[in-house]
């Protein structure tokens, strides 16, 4: 029986490895990465920070269809977001990441307090896979996961230190207003290459739509994003994981 660890470069799943890896022996253990073009590249040092932390490899796995580029995914699949939530998450790791595991598995999540829910969805749908958030367990929330991770000596990755709640693609498509328009202020030329491929594909690609007024449920594009919409700070963090489906929307949620 393996241990799967899905390291995503967050704080809540090296937490997750860590606690792992202190009851289950290492030879059982793989830390799963599975690396995306659009995020920022200081996940990449801080999965290598991790690495010497926890004495132990994170095993990353590319996918070669789309060049594991949420871009290419939408730019081939013509949509950013669909009924069962974003193609890049299931095509970029969902997909790939079902070709390496072996029967017996446990999944190992980085689920904190309060996610009990979303776990439950991942157990509905996969099956197949026993899966384990030790987090959960310890009643540990992401605020115990930062500290831990600081304590530790491990700077976190960058996207946290700009404010943002995850350590996702530089402009995920599950994102709110308040979020696109911090993305729209700290990364400007990212913002302005994915409102290009929006475009390009047409109305099917808009995922943010009006909250009132008589366009109240009414798509509408980047480029029509009012500068001042939304308020980050009251959005729930955006999830991207291998379980990626409408209950995760945050334009659902909110």
């Amino acid at each position: 029986m393996r241990y799967v660890c899905h390291f995503s470069c967050g704080a809540a799943s090296a937490v997750a490895a860590w606690l792992i890896l202190k009851v289950i022996p290492p030879e059982r253990v793989v830390r799963l990465n599975a690396f995306v073009k659009e995020e920022d590249e200081d996940n990449r040092r801080f999965l290598r920070d991790c690495e010497v932390w926890l004495d132990h490899p994170v095993t990353v796995v590319r996918d070669t269809k789309y060049s594991a580029s949420t871009y290419e995914v939408w730019k081939k699949k013509r949509f950013m977001k669909g009924l069962k939530g974003a193609p890049c998450s299931k095509a970029l790791k969902a997909d790939l990441l079902d070709t390496f595991y072996l029967p017996g598995d446990v999944d190992v999540l980085g689920y904190t307090k309060g996610e009990e829910g979303r776990l439950q969805r991942f157990f509905n749908n996969k099956v197949d896979h026993a899966p384990r958030a030790p987090l959960i367990e310890m009643g540990w929330t992401k605020a115990d996961c930062f500290r831990i991770v600081q304590e530790a000596g491990v700077r976190l990755p960058r996207m946290y230190e700009l404010g943002y709640n995850n350590a996702n693609c530089i402009g995920c498509v599950k994102g709110g207003m308040g979020y696109w328009n911090k993305i729209r202020r700290d990364f400007p030329a990212k913002y302005e290459e994915i409102a290009a491929i929006q475009e390009s594909i047409g109305p099917g690609a808009f995922f943010l739509r009006h909250r009132s007024g008589p366009l109240k449920d009414q798509r509408f594009s980047l480029r029509e994003l009012p500068v001042d919409a939304g308020r980050y700070q009251d959005e729930p963090p955006i999830s991207c994981n291998f379980n990626c489906d409408i209950a995760e929307s945050l334009e659902d949620l909110l």
